[in-house]
C-alpha cells in the first residue's frame, strides 16, 4: 500500500469515526432530555419502538457491505458491467426485503400487546402506530442503501457521513420537541420516519452528482450476480442473525421479562453504543482497503495490517470503556439522573465489560469480509448468538435486565474464543500467526493499562477510598501507563513517525 493509499485509509478512517462519533452523540443527547420529559414508561416503550424497528436492518444481509466491496474491486480493475450488475441486482433483492420488512413491522405492531403484556394499555395504541411508521420507513431505506454502498466503494466516506449525521440530528431534534410540547410516541414515530424518507431522496441525488456513470437498469439484473451476492452474502447474514441474538433482542427480552426495567436498560445499552459504534466506525474502512491488497496479492501485509489495527482497537477500547465501567453509577447521575443510575450502573459496568471483550475482534472481522472469507466463519458467531440468548433468557427469567446483561457477557467470551481457536487457524488469504495476533494485538494493549487497572482495583474491588491511595499514586499510574504505551505498546516505526511529526509541527 502506497503512501497515497494510507492517506486516504487514514482520511476515511478520521471520516467513519466521525460519522459513528456523530451518531453516538445523538443517540446519547436524546437520553437526557427524554428521560426527563417522559416517564420511564413512555421512554421504555419508545425503546422498545427502536429496536423493534430496527429489526428491518437485518434484512439488509450484508448487501451493502458486498456492494462496498465489490464496486472497489470492480473499479480497480476497471469492470462496469460487472459493478453495475452488482448495483442493479442489489437494488432488485434489497426492495423485495423491504417488502417482507414492511409486512413484519405491522405484524408486529398487531402482535404486541401479546408479546409486551406488562406494556401499560395508555401506550399501546400510539406504540403501535409508531413502530408502524419507523418500521416502513426503514423498509423503503433497504433499497436506498445501495447508494451508500457505492458511496463506500468509491471510498467517499465523507458523502454518508454528513447525510447521516445531520438527519439524525434533526431526527433527535424534533423528537425532543415533540417531548416537550406533550406530543405522544406516535407523532414522535410520524417525525423520525419523515426525516429518514428525506435523508433517501437526498443520498439519490448526491448518487446522481458524485456517480453518474453506475446505470441503472432491469437489463444489469442477473442471475449469475445474485449467485455471486448470495455467495458473499450468505455468511453475512449468518453474522447479522447472530447480532440479532446478540444485541438486536435485548431491550425485547427486557420488555417481556421486566418492563418497568426497560428504560434503565435502554439507557445503558445507549452508552455501550458509543463504544461499538466507535470501533466498528474505526474499522469498517478496512474492507475496500483489504480488498485492494487482496487483488495485488499482498498477503503479508494485510496480516500485519490486521494485528495492527487489533492492537489500536485494543487501545480505544480501553481508553473509552474503562471509564463507563469504573465510573458507571456517576455518569449515568451526570447524564439521565440519579434514579437512572441507581438501576442501571451495574448493568452499564456488566454490558462495558462484554461489549470490550467481544469489540476486540472488530479489525479481524472486517478484514475477513474485505477478503470475501466470511463465508469461511458462520459457526462462531451463530455459537456466540446462541450462547447468548440461551444466557439471557434463563437468567433474564432469575435475574431480569441484569440477567440478561450477564448473557451478553458470557456470549462475547464464547465468540472470542471461538475466533482464536476455530476460526483463525481456518483463515487464508492474509498471512499471521495467532501467538502474534493474541501478543501484539490483545496483550500488549491490556499491559500497558496494568498500572491504572490495579489502582481502579485497590478502591473499587477492595474498597479502599480512592484518597487514601493519594493523588499521587493514581499520577504514578497514569505516568506509567503512558510510559508502557510509548515504549511497549506503539511499534519503533510508529515512534518515529510521531517524533517526525511533532518536529514538523514545531518547524512550522
Amino acid at each position: 500500500m502506497n503512501n497515497q493509499e494510507k492517506i486516504a485509509l487514514a482520511k476515511n478512517a478520521l471520516v467513519n469515526v466521525a460519522r459513528g462519533g456523530a451518531a453516538a452523540f445523538i443517540a446519547m443527547l436524546l437520553p437526557p432530555f427524554l428521560t426527563r420529559l417522559m416517564s420511564s414508561d413512555s421512554y421504555g416503550a419508545w425503546s422498545l419502538v427502536l429496536q423493534i424497528s430496527a429489526f428491518v436492518g437485518y434484512l439488509d444481509f450484508g448487501l451493502q457491505t458486498a456492494i462496498g466491496r465489490f464496486f472497489a474491486q470492480a473499479r480497480e480493475n476497471r469492470e462496469t458491467q460487472h459493478r453495475d450488475q452488482i448495483v442493479n441486482t442489489s437494488v432488485t433483492l434489497l426492495v423485495a426485503a423491504g417488502v417482507v420488512g414492511a409486512i413484519g413491522c405491522a405484524t408486529l405492531a398487531y402482535l404486541m400487546p401479546r408479546i409486551f403484556h406488562q406494556i401499560p394499555s395508555s401506550l399501546l395504541r400510539d406504540a403501535r402506530l409508531s413502530l408502524i411508521f419507523v418500521g416502513v420507513s426503514l423498509a423503503v431505506g433497504l433499497p436506498a442503501s445501495v447508494f451508500n454502498g457505492i458511496f463506500v466503494g468509491l471510498q467517499r466516506y465523507e458523502i454518508p457521513a454528513v447525510v447521516i449525521g445531520c438527519s439524525r440530528l434533526l431526527s433527535a431534534v424534533l423528537v425532543i420537541a415533540i417531548a416537550k410540547y406533550g406530543g405522544n410516541l406516535a407523532m414522535m414515530g410520524v417525525v423520525v420516519a419523515a426525516i429518514n424518507v428525506m435523508s433517501y431522496v437526498l443520498q439519490y441525488v448526491l448518487y446522481r452528482k458524485f456517480a453518474p456513470r453506475v446505470r441503472f437498469s432491469w437489463g444489469f439484473v442477473s442471475r449469475n450476480t445474485a449467485h455471486e451476492l448470495f455467495d458473499y452474502c450468505m455468511s453475512l447474514s449468518i453474522w447479522s442473525f447472530a447480532m440479532l441474538l446478540v444485541s438486536g433482542l435485548d431491550v425485547s427480552l427486557v420488555g417481556y421479562f421486566e418492563f418497568d426495567k426497560v428504560a434503565y436498560y435502554s439507557v445503558a445499552a445507549t452508552l455501550v453504543l458509543f463504544v461499538a459504534g466507535l470501533q466498528n466506525a474505526l474499522f469498517h474502512v478496512l474492507i475496500p482497503s483489504t480488498a485492494i491488497l487482496q487483488a495485488r496479492g499482498n498477503s503479508g501485509e494485510l496480516g500485519s495490517m490486521m494485528i495492527t489495527s487489533t492492537r489500536y482497537g485494543s487501545f480505544v477500547l480501553l481508553l473509552v470503556g474503562l471509564p463507563l465501567m469504573l465510573a458507571a453509577k456517576k455518569v449515568l447521575t451526570v447524564w439521565v439522573g440519579p434514579a437512572y443510575a441507581v438501576e442501571g450502573a451495574r448493568i452499564l459496568q456488566v454490558l462495558t465489560v462484554a461489549n470490550m471483550i467481544r469489540l476486540s475482534s472488530v479489525p479481524y472481522v472486517m478484514t475477513l469480509v474485505g477478503t470475501g472469507q466470511q463465508r469461511l466463519v458462520t459457526v462462531t458467531p451463530i455459537l456466540e448468538g446462541v450462547t447468548n440468548l440461551l444466557v439471557s433468557v434463563v437468567a433474564g427469567s432469575f435475574f431480569g435486565a441484569l440477567g440478561i446483561a450477564i448473557g451478553t457477557l458470557v456470549g462475547g467470551f464464547v465468540g472470542v474464543m471461538g475466533n482464536l481457536v476455530y476460526n483463525m487457524p481456518r483463515t487464508v488469504d492474509f498471512k499471521f500467526k495467532i501467538a502474534d495476533y493474541v501478543r501484539d494485538g490483545l496483550f500488549r494493549p491490556l499491559i500497558c493499562a496494568l498500572p491504572l487497572l490495579l489502582v481502579v482495583f485497590s478502591f473499587r474491588i477492595m474498597e479502599i477510598p480512592l484518597l487514601s491511595l493519594g493523588y499521587m499514586s493514581v499520577g504514578a499510574a497514569i505516568v506509567a501507563t503512558c510510559l508502557l504505551v510509548w515504549y511497549f505498546g506503539l511499534a519503533e516505526s510508529e515512534r518515529e513517525k510521531l517524533r517526525s511529526y511533532c518536529i514538523a509541527i514545531e518547524t512550522r
